[in-house]
C-alpha cells in the first residue's frame, strides 16, 4: 500500500489533454490546467505523447510550480526520470512502464505513484502491494481520448472499494453530469480530461466536480 508519508489522495485529478496540431503544446497545457486548478483540482498529471526533450522539460517544471502554487501535487505520465529531473510529486504508471518498486526507488517514499488497472482487479492488488499510492480503473465511460479502451464499470469499482485500502481513481468519459454515480461507487480520484478541458466552461466544470469532495 501508500507509504506513510504519501499525501491523501481525494478529488479531482485533472490530466492535460491532447494538443492539437494547429496549437501551442506549451499554452494548452498550461491554460487547461490553470482552470482545473482554479476550480478546485488537487491533482495534475503531464501526459504528452508527442513532445520530447527540452521543450516537453519547461512545460513539466512550469506545470510543477502551478500546481504547487494552487496547493495541488503534480506528477508525470509514463516518465519516472522526467519526474526525479523537475521534482515532481511523483509519477503515474501504464502496463509497460516500470513497477511501482522502481519508481518509488528512483523517486523517494513520500513519491505518488499511480498505476493503471484498466479493469483487471487482480492487478490493483498487485499493485497495492508493491507500493502503489493509488490504482486506477477505466474506462468507466466511452472515452473520447481512448475509444477502444477497456470498459471499467461502476460494479468493478464497488468491488474495488471493499477489497483495496489506497485510494482508488476512476477514469474515462468522467463529466460533471455523470462524476456523482462514480463518487457513490467508491471512488476516491476522478481523472479527467475532456470533460474539463473541452467543456464549454472548464473551470466551472472543475468546479461542479470538485464540489462532489467538500
Amino acid at each position: 500500500m501508500a507509504t506513510e508519508h504519501t499525501p491523501r489522495l481525494r478529488g479531482l485529478y485533472f490530466i492535460t489533454p491532447a494538443v492539437p496540431e494547429d496549437a501551442s503544446p506549451r499554452a494548452t497545457h498550461l491554460a487547461t490546467a490553470k482552470a482545473a486548478l482554479r476550480g478546485g483540482a488537487r491533482l495534475i498529471q503531464f501526459r504528452d505523447k508527442t513532445l520530447a526533450g527540452a521543450a516537453r522539460e519547461a512545460i513539466a517544471r512550469e506545470l510543477v510550480a502551478l500546481a504547487h502554487a494552487h496547493g495541488a501535487l503534480c506528477i508525470i505520465n509514463d516518465d519516472t526520470e522526467l519526474a526525479a529531473r523537475v521534482e515532481a510529486d511523483g509519477v503515474h504508471l501504464g502496463r509497460d512502464d516500470p513497477d511501482p518498486v522502481a519508481a518509488r526507488a528512483r523517486l523517494g517514499p513520500g513519491a505518488v505513484v499511480g498505476v493503471s488497472c484498466y479493469n483487471e482487479l487482480e492487478r490493483a492488488r498487485s499493485a497495492q502491494l508493491a507500493g502503489a499510492s493509488y490504482v486506477a480503473f477505466g474506462s468507466v465511460f466511452p472515452s473520447p481520448t481512448k475509444p477502444d479502451a477497456a470498459r471499467a464499470d461502476l460494479e468493478l469499482l464497488r468491488e474495488a472499494r471493499t477489497t483495496l485500502e489506497l485510494p482508488i481513481c476512476a477514469i474515462g468519459g468522467i463529466t460533471a453530469a455523470n462524476a456523482p454515480e462514480v463518487v457513490a461507487a467508491g471512488a476516491d480520484l476522478l481523472a479527467v480530461i475532456q470533460g474539463i478541458s473541452a467543456a464549454p466552461d472548464p473551470e466551472a466544470a472543475a468546479r461542479q466536480i470538485s464540489g462532489l469532495f467538500d
